[in-house]
């Protein structure tokens, strides 16, 4: 089970530290339905994460992904892809950054977050996990390392919940603060949206950068033992 953890937890906190999901439910916990759409849209990112999951985790382990000493040579393959693919789409954010003294374009569904009701709130979520490169492949990316780890069907149960929980804090802790910190939570809240809004291009290359390097050096590692 530990070798399952270890190795999804990077992705897991890469998914974590997104802050599109993130700025979403602080925005939409500052709208008069605040309460009811944050937590639609808390439930719809969790729903969303562990479908995407359970599936992989599913299909991986039915298609043999953990062989007797360690993971399968697809699995290896297949995270040298992702691995590229993390380069790939980290110098894409790094080149369409706004440059200094440019802020980023806002996208369309952020201002109209007024008018959202809680089942477009979960919809939005769920667009967030499975419409959006980056968390889908980060997604798919742990949920491969556990179907390729040693663990037991226990243990890669055990390892993909703690995923999904892990995955889910940006928009646990945002609603956590909101619903316990009465009306001081509306200060916290905007300090997070402004940095994270501030810090986006930059969080998110370094950590698409990262992601890519370590997925490519574990696939080069296990197919030239």
């Amino acid at each position: 089970m530990g070798d399952a953890i270890g190795q999804m937890l990077t992705s897991a906190v890469g998914i974590a530290i997104s802050p599109l999901p993130l700025i979403a439910v602080i925005l939409m916990l500052a709208t008069p339905k605040g309460r009811a759409n944050g937590i639609a849209f808390t439930a719809g990112w969790i729903l969303a994460v562990a479908a995407v999951v359970t599936v992989v985790v599913l299909a991986g382990s039915g298609a043999d992904a953990a062989g007797d000493d360690g993971p399968a040579t697809w699995t290896l393959w297949l995270k040298l892809a992702l691995g590229a693919l993390f380069l790939l789409l980290g110098a894409k954010q790094f080149k369409d950054r706004p440059r200094e003294g440019h802020e980023a374009t806002t996208p369309g569904w952020m201002k109209a977050i007024d008018t959202f009701t809680p089942a477009k709130s979960a919809g939005l979520a769920a667009a967030l996990v499975v419409a959006n490169p980056k968390n889908l492949v980060l997604a798919i990316g742990g949920a491969v390392s556990i179907a390729g780890s040693t663990a037991t069907a226990g243990g890669k149960t055990v390892a993909a919940a703690l995923m999904v929980l892990i995955a889910s804090l940006c928009t646990l802790l945002p609603l956590a603060v909101y619903l316990a910190g009465g009306t001081r939570s509306a200060k916290v809240l905007s300090g997070w949206k402004a940095w994270m809004a501030r810090h986006n291009s930059a969080i998110m290359t370094v950590l698409l950068l990262v992601l890519g390097v370590k997925y490519i050096g574990d696939a080069l590692g296990g197919l030239t033992t």
